[in-house]
Order: C-alpha cells, then structure tokens, then sequence
C-alpha cells in the first residue's frame, strides 16, 4: 500500500506519548528500526486530592520532543502520527480549542467530594455501564471531572467543549477540531459496544448534546498536519493524523503481541495487566474492564495497588540489585507478604480498606525484600487466576514490561511464580505502539504489530522450582478471604487451579 508517495517498505512513522513527567517521540520505520527519539519534560501541580497541568505544556513539550525524534529524517519518508495520552485527562476548551480550564489529570479526583455526581452518573448509565463490563465509574474517571467542571466553571460564552488530553494536542496538529477515539472516551462514558455516546445517559446528567466530539475507532484517520503545526513539530504538513489511545492500550501496542490470549504486564510503580480478546470480558464485581482495539476486538484489564514503588518507599537508596542477589537464598522466604504501594486495592478485588501486611518476621533485611518481590509476584498470579475464573483466555504470549523488567532476577522469580514463559520486548514504549497504530491506517494492526513491534527474549520458568511457591501463595489467598477482601468464590477458585 502507498501514502504519499512511498510504500509501507519505505516509510516512517511517528508516535507521541503523553505522559505524566515528560512527551516522548519516537520516528520507527516498517521493520520496526527507530530512526529517532525525542523527549520533554512536564511538570504539574498536586494539591491533595487535586491534580493538574497546563495544556499549552503538552504543546510545547510535543513540538519540542518530534523536533528531536526527526532530526535527520527524510520528510518524505513519514507517512502518518499518531498520539496516546494518561486515562481520565479532560478540560473544557472553546471554540477555538483554546483551554477555558486547566486539565484535570487522570488521578484527580476532587469529583469524589461530591458524592452526589458520582451517584448521579452511576445511576442514569447503570445500564451501559453494566453492558460494558465495569458496572460504576470511578471518582478519577473523566465524566465525573466533566460534570466537576461545568459545575464550577460552567459554558462560558455559551461555548465550550469536553477536549481529552489526546484531543487537544491532535487538534493542534491539525489545525481544526478533531474526533476522539473510543480508548480515550471510555472513561467519559462512550458506549464502546456502539461505538457512540449514550445521548439518553448525558442527557439525563446535563451534558449538553454539542459538547462531546465525535468518536472513532483507534487508528481512524481523524486529519492531516496543518503548515502552522509542522513550523512547531518538524512534522511534515499534510502528514496524516491517526487517531490514538490511552497510554495503557498504547504499551500493549508496542509489545507487537496482539494476538487473542497475549498479555502484556506492566509493572512499574503500580501493576497493570492488559490483554486481547475475541469477546467483551463481563466481570460481575467490575474490577475488570476493556478497551476497544483497533480491529473491533477488546483489551481487557485492570490496575493493582502493588508495585514496584514500594521497592523506592521502603528500601531508600539501597542497590536493588545487590539485594536482588541477597533475596536468592530465600526462595520462598518465610514470610509473606502483601505489598501495597496505597491504600485501597483494585485489582484483582476492589478493597477500599485494604492495607498491606506480612505474615512472619523476616530473619533479616534481604528476607523482607525477597518476601516483597515475591508478594508482588503473587498478586500478579491471583490476577491470571481471577482473568481465568472470569472465562477470559490466557494462555498466549506473556510479556513482561516496565521499570521492573530491567531486573533479570525478578523476571525469572515472576516466571518462576506463574509457572509459564514470560517474553522481554526490547524498547515496548508506548511511543513505539503509537508509531504501530499509525501505521496501522494502512495495514492490519496485527500485521503493523508483528513487522514493527521490539525483538523479545524468553525466559522459562526453572524446572527445579516447578510448584515452590505454591503454598506460599496459597497461603497469601487464604489471608485475604479471611480479612473479607478478596470474595470466597475467587478463593475458591484459586485453590482448585493451583491443586489441579
């Protein structure tokens, strides 16, 4: 296929990442060589339970971050771009797209102190909600911020309208307002089964029938890039504009797995879990709940409060890797532990009490820190299991992604502790799975997928340790029922799995 003038052969494609910190570009050709980075850093303001940026930042930041990612980059080589952006980011922006309020990022959630909206959206979409897998919004989602804001701030000028983060930048990419993607607007309310927005539900909540954008499906051709955008980016006009994802969906992206039963487990400062299906997962509890993909198929998945931020919280300023050797003496250590990064868990039970704890004295500090990685490494299995009761497939390519990946001794303990291969993409940045999905416009995103995405290496779980931390899990399951967070049932489950 050809845009442009060239072949997919040929080309070179540009994805965007806004993240919290900084925007990455990333310029990748169709075999998934990377012609060139960029970054820029971002900052915000964090108030309690207020979060907020300036979105004439992400601009900045944006054109400054593709400057450098296609600094040597034939114009003519880049066929399209393509932008992800943090889950639940909204502001209200007039006619000229231009901010009337700041951006409320995706972990703001001032909408919980009004515990009236919440109730009201969960009340007039109960029925789509429910359709949809996820049963009730949550306080940090985008349609409680949307009605927060013209609470407070109102339609000045009669004029205003719901920009996701994502939104605002394609827009001044394109130089005139753009559709939103179906990814982006989950948490605004989009029925993604219609592919549309429940105009029943928003009028009963007030939002007026202008105020949404159109909606798209990832990977939808929503522009091109204005002359006025490519003085700023480096992007050359014309340049085709494709409509992205939340950053979680882009980091599936990038993997290049997208076959149905892949899984890609992000672990980080937190633990996420996303993975493809065939079919909607219908989770009875809502813990569980999916984007649409490209190709009309789900993404199922969910966020923990464990993580490896409790790794920076608790063992400050010491060499990790140092104790990654220590903690081999103690596999499976004597105590067991739930570590939680903050209160309250969501995955894979919703537990707004819940806190961490550990069962046993540790003999010493390289015992705790081994009971810790393993903690996290059982959460991790529990949440396979609960995807397992749920009826979802999980059986495909496991990759492993994120800050922790750069360990090669938790990479095997959590190959270890799940008893199958987990696969190491090199360079699986949500940048790159924006690159893909650009690419995508013009070929099928599992074709995009498997000729760009990261070369990976597998590591198998040691026979040797084949059901070592069996009872040690087990054991960590029968606490948590026991403390009423995690359903009987899930328990259950769990047992029967781990015995089979």
């Amino acid at each position: 296929m050809t845009d442009g003038g060239g072949s997919v052969g040929d080309g070179v494609w540009v994805g965007i990442d806004l993240g919290t910190q900084s925007v990455r570009a990333v310029a990748v050709g169709a075999d998934g060589g990377v012609r060139g980075r960029g970054s820029e850093a971002l900052s915000g303001v964090r108030d309690g339970v207020r979060h907020e940026q300036d979105p004439y930042t992400w601009w900045r930041a944006v054109a400054g971050a593709c400057r450098q990612a296609l600094d040597g980059v034939p114009p003519e080589a880049v066929r399209g771009v393509a932008v992800d952006g943090t889950s639940g980011t909204v502001l209200l922006t007039d006619g000229r797209g231009e901010p009337l309020t700041p951006a409320l990022m995706y972990d703001d959630t001032r909408a919980a102190a009004e515990p009236d909206l919440l109730d009201r959206i969960n009340t007039a979409g109960a029925d789509v909600w429910t359709a949809l897998g996820y049963r009730r919004m949550q306080p940090a989602w985008a349609l409680p911020k949307v009605l927060w804001l013209l609470r407070h701030h109102g339609v000045p000028g009669g004029e205003a309208y719901v920009t996701h983060q994502t939104d605002y930048v394609t827009r001044r990419l394109a130089g005139h307002p753009v559709a939103t993607d179906l990814s982006t607007a989950l948490k605004t309310g989009a029925d993604l089964i219609g592919e549309r927005w429940p105009a029943d539900v928003m009028d009963a909540l007030g939002v007026p029938p202008g105020l949404l954008p159109p909606l798209v499906r990832s990977g939808t051709e929503i522009g091109a890039v204005s002359a006025a955008a490519a003085a700023e980016t480096a992007i050359p006009a014309g340049t085709p504009i494709v409509a992205g994802c939340t950053d979680g969906c882009a980091a599936q992206l990038a993997t290049g797995r997208l076959r149905v039963g892949s899984w890609n487990s992000v672990l980080g400062t937190t633990l996420v879990l996303k993975g493809v299906t065939d079919d909607l997962v219908q989770d009875p509890s809502g813990v569980v709940y999916s984007h649409r993909a490209p190709d009309g198929r789900w993404l199922p998945g969910g966020a923990s409060s464990t993580g490896a931020g409790l790794l920076t919280r608790d063992f400050p300023g010491r060499d990790l890797a140092a104790l990654d050797d220590l903690a081999r003496a103690y596999e499976p250590a004597g105590v067991v532990a739930y570590p939680l990064v903050s209160a309250g868990e969501r995955f894979p039970f919703v537990a707004p009490d819940a806190r961490g704890f550990q069962l046993g004295e540790p003999a010493d500090e390289a015992e705790r820190f081994a009971a810790v990685l393993q903690g996290i490494a059982y959460v991790e299995r529990l949440c396979f299991d609960y995807l397992d009761m749920l009826g979802a497939p999980t059986g495909g390519a496991l990759t492993l992604t994120g800050g922790s990946a750069k360990s090669a001794y938790w990479n095997q303990l959590r190959a270890d502790v799940l008893g199958r291969p987990v696969e190491l993409p090199a360079d699986a940045e949500p940048a790159r799975g924006m690159a893909i999905l650009a690419s995508a416009a013009h070929r099928p995103i599992t074709e995009a997928a498997a000729a760009m995405g990261p070369p990976a290496t597998t590591v198998e779980p040691r026979a040797t340790h084949t059901g070592r931390f069996d009872d040690a899990y087990l054991r960590l399951v029968a606490e948590l029922a026991q403390r009423g967070w995690l359903p009987e049932p899930v328990a259950a489950h769990v047992q029967e799995r781990t015995t089979r």
